[in-house]
């Protein structure tokens, strides 16, 4: 196949997935017919109806009787549901991470694991923080943060082992991007509750981060304290873990969450 098809195979995919979203939006302000939805969208019906039929198949849409208009299908609440989980999360965390970071003087922020990388949702910053940088909404390595260490060692097994089966980016010489001796690193992470990055995402940046738990106990996120090295020692990482570690089980608490 020639690079000219290529391309206009993926401007393709790329239109279908921008109809795809039409419809929902469409069905999202009430039901519709085939032959309305085809109006709408400018196209020939069978096309249309192709469309409809792959969001029905995922539960996306769903057909009032037997040759009845669509409507939004519950599988939108599901994927709603998880949206609102994470706002949740990042409502409720808020006043957790603004009181650590009065209290350290650094940058706290919550995590959450999103496709093979930690994804942050929250963030405060401490008056000793001498960065400005906003992390919120920021994709980062599992691998080279606390946070996301965090969530990679309490993945279920079969997950961790894919991801530690591909590729990992070296960011700093300190990066550990051998996937022995990062296993070994996230069963310590698991029996001792917490994980620390020391220069292993940027030179003179240390971490530290511990477990955020859901209504049935799983790791739903991490909380994290960053700062630059010359303050953020390893022997203070040491002193900060036992309020952090407080203060995730009160969040987790609150998300539902009881130690026994």
């Amino acid at each position: 196949m020639s690079n000219s098809d290529a391309d206009r195979g993926t401007v393709a995919q790329v239109q279908s997935v921008d109809r795809a979203i039409s419809v929902l939006e469409m069905l999202a302000h009430g039901e519709a017919g085939i032959t309305e939805i085809a109006g709408e969208l400018g196209v020939h019906k069978s096309t249309a109806s192709r469309l409809v039929s792959v969001l029905e198949s995922r539960g996306l849409v769903e057909q009032l009787g037997d040759r009845g208009k669509y409507a939004i299908g519950f599988g939108v609440v599901r994927l709603a549901g998880a949206a609102t989980g994470r706002m949740d999360l990042a409502k409720l965390g808020q006043p957790t991470c603004q009181s650590l970071a009065d209290e350290f003087g650094e940058t706290v922020n919550i995590a959450v694991a999103d496709q093979g990388v930690a994804i942050n949702i929250t963030q405060a910053r401490g008056s000793a923080a001498i960065s400005a940088q906003n992390w919120i909404g920021q994709r980062t390595p599992l691998h080279a943060t606390s946070s996301g260490k965090v969530l990679f060692a309490f993945m279920v097994p079969e997950e961790r082992k894919r991801l530690l089966g591909l590729p990992l980016d070296r960011y700093t010489p300190r990066t550990v991007v051998e996937p022995d001796e990062l296993s070994v690193e996230l069963d310590r992470i698991a029996v001792e509750g917490y994980a620390a990055c020391y220069e292993e995402l940027e030179l003179g940046l240390h971490a530290v981060a511990v477990p955020i738990r859901g209504q049935r106990g799983e790791v739903i996120a991490a909380m994290s304290a960053s700062g630059p090295s010359y303050r953020l020692s390893r022997q203070r990482v040491r002193q900060i873990v036992p309020p952090m570690t407080e203060a995730a089980s009160e969040l987790s608490a609150q998300l539902g969450y009881f130690a026994d």
